[in-house]
């Protein structure tokens, strides 16, 4: 059953959101849709995986809440807002198309983002920094397949929290921090998207790819992620006085603030070999 909004539009400046593979059962839609719904924003990036074509030769799933969530993103490009799509690995057919509208959508393979405070920021879903991804597909279509079925695990773990009358809790998520290695190797991405930022000038990097929502600080770098809409739920958003904040949207819509950590010192980076997780 759809989650009933119950507050007005949120006024954003800009929103970013990445990782809804669309196209799959682990997609939560419904929410998505809702998220969609229920907000105003000059400003919409979509930062990478937002339809699963690696599922297109097995296993696609295509509800009737996808569809509306493609119709809600028209009708919001249509309204006047600037939208961006920002291809990712598992939509990476549309990078092809990079400098071209679809729809009042516009195809770009990244983009700089300008906050109303005067902040630039970079913007990209971040799979070119994922060494399996780059140099093994094979071995990050395998990682998929096993992610797939912890996502499966987790949507009946979660149909049986609903029943309870407990909320949305992402096991999939917490398994995966749990793990020693994929938190090394997240740190690693992070630190690798943040150099790539700094080294081009910019104050700040929005991406995606990891599914694991952050805002932290790295060596004078501000490093966003906007997390997923298969395990979190999140959206990254820029209020109009360029203030930013992480948003959750599970059951109850919730905004959940998330201001940057501290600053990583030198001692607390990873070392080069630790590879970005494929997603």
């Amino acid at each position: 059953m759809n989650p009933e909004p119950t507050h007005d539009k949120l006024r954003f400046r800009t929103v970013f959101i990445s990782d809804t593979h669309l196209g799959t059962r682990g997609c939560k839609a419904e929410f998505l849709h809702d998220f969609l719904k229920s907000i105003d924003t000059d400003y919409l990036y979509l930062v990478g995986d937002i339809i699963d074509l690696w599922k297109a030769r097995s296993g696609w799933y295509w509800n009737e809440t996808q569809n509306k969530i493609l119709r809600r993103i028209l009708k919001i490009a249509n309204k006047g807002t600037r939208v961006y799509f920002v291809p990712g690995n598992h939509d990476e057919y549309f990078r092809d198309f990079a400098g071209i509208s679809f729809g009042e959508v516009d195809i770009v393979d990244q983009m700089e983002h300008e906050m109303a405070d005067g902040r630039r920021f970079l913007v990209l879903h971040g799979d070119r920094f994922d060494a399996i991804v780059c140099n093994h597909k094979w071995l990050a279509i395998l990682g998929g397949k096993l992610y797939d079925w912890i996502v499966a695990i987790n949507s009946w773990f979660n149909w049986a929290r609903k029943k309870l009358g407990m909320r949305y809790w992402s096991l999939a998520q917490y398994l995966k921090l749990k793990a020693k290695r994929a938190t090394k190797v997240i740190g690693n991405f992070e630190r690798i998207v943040s150099d790539y930022a700094r080294a081009h000038g910019y104050d700040g990097v929005v991406c995606g790819h990891i599914h694991k929502a952050e805002m932290r600080d790295m060596n004078g770098v501000l490093y966003c992620n906007d997390g997923d809409w298969v395990e979190s739920c999140t959206a990254l958003v820029e209020h109009l006085d360029g203030r930013l904040e992480i948003i959750e949207w599970t059951d109850t819509p919730v905004a959940v603030v998330m201001p940057p950590t501290p600053e990583r010192t030198v001692d607390d980076r990873l070392p080069e070999s630790a590879a970005a997780p494929a997603l």
